[in-house]
């Protein structure tokens, strides 16, 4: 197994090194890092929570973002889980990363990666979707920078909270239970970076364009084919049933994955989470939509390492980006960005 500091310079080498070409012509790229996962960096301190690359001039009003494919492990937090391999291949969206970089290449979109994983922080879960049976610790923060549920919701009752506790199948991932001070500091380090520069992002590119797409990428174990179909879906589009993107942009991605003979289905079973409920504005002209991607459509039979269809998929979803990002740049240069989804 790598070390977390290998990990980390080979995860961020590989978004910094993405060179996006359009037209047969290299852009200017500019990145940066932001947040920090504690124990991760070779100095012994940190090491950054998510990087950011894109071009100067963006050729699309586009962000992807990465919340699930973070594998930056502290040596302190691989100990206290009680099958380390096992929980990391359960909750990682598996190299999923490696998907968008070769989508946000071929198409000159920004891209937002996340280095912290899933097993210490869901990027996806609001800040206080916790489990609080997994934390030893008050429920409040002393400070009451951010006041957090004295309850859980069903995510967090079933064991994927802010923080998983328990994966079906296998029982709980840790050993001991978590310090309140070592939540606040992911909280605090990594889900409050991470967001507020998702937001920032996306304000700055709707200024510029007038309207913004984002794109929150995930993995998904293959489903099940229901009575009603020939073959189990491939990709499942999300979109909070039609509250986080206008409604065209779903079926015009709908069209293009069938026509590219890409099995789909709309947002069952995923509809999106936190990242869409809380970017997600299409009345303001911000329009979020989240994809799922079968990871038998590019990573091995045991679901551990990249397959050789992953360039040729990505290549079919760098054509889904495109015809999104111009829709999105068309609906607003017509004025229909303050038309909330339908």
């Amino acid at each position: 197994m790598d070390s977390p500091d290998h990990s980390n310079a080979v995860q961020s080498k590989a978004l910094e090194n993405a060179r996006f070409k359009r037209v047969g012509l290299e852009r200017e790229l500019r990145s940066r890092r932001g947040g920090a996962v504690s124990g991760t960096s070779s100095d012994g301190l940190f090491g950054p929570a998510f990087t950011h690359v894109a071009p100067i001039s963006m050729p699309l009003p586009v962000l992807i973002a990465v919340p699930h494919a973070g594998r930056v492990y502290p040596s302190e937090t691989l100990a206290q889980m009680r099958d380390p391999q096992l929980s990391q291949l359960r909750l990682e969206d598996r190299y999923v990363d490696r998907l968008a970089v070769e989508i946000a290449k071929a198409t000159g979109t920004g891209l937002v990666v996340a280095h912290a994983p899933r097993a210490m922080i869901d990027l996806n879960r609001a800040h206080d979707d916790v489990d609080w049976d997994m934390i030893s610790g008050p429920r409040r923060r002393p400070d009451d920078r951010m006041p957090v549920a004295a309850g859980m919701n069903h995510r967090a009752r079933s064991g994927l909270g802010l923080v998983p506790r328990r994966l079906p199948g296998f029982g709980d991932i840790w050993r001991e239970k978590l310090s309140r001070d070592e939540l606040d500091r992911r909280v605090d380090r990594i889900h409050r970076p991470y967001h507020a520069f998702l937001s920032s992002e996306l304000e700055r590119i709707r200024s510029e364009w007038g309207a913004a797409l984002l794109i929150d990428l995930h993995s998904m174990p293959p489903l099940r084919r229901h009575n009603e179909q020939h073959v189990p879906p491939q990709i499942v589009l999300g979109d909070r049933f039609g509250a986080s993107c206008q409604h065209s942009l779903i079926a015009s991605s709908v069209r293009y994955l069938e026509q590219n003979g890409c099995p789909v289905a709309h947002n069952r079973p995923y509809s999106g989470g936190y990242v869409l409920d809380r970017h997600g504005a299409p009345s303001r002209g911000i329009h979020a939509v989240q994809i799922e991607i079968c990871r038998a459509a590019y990573l091995d039979e045991w679901f551990s390492e990249p397959s050789d269809a992953l360039p040729a998929l990505a290549q079919k979803l760098a054509g889904l980006v495109r015809e999104l990002g111009a829709e999105v740049a068309h609906l607003a240069a017509n004025g229909q960005t303050a038309q909330a989804a339908e």
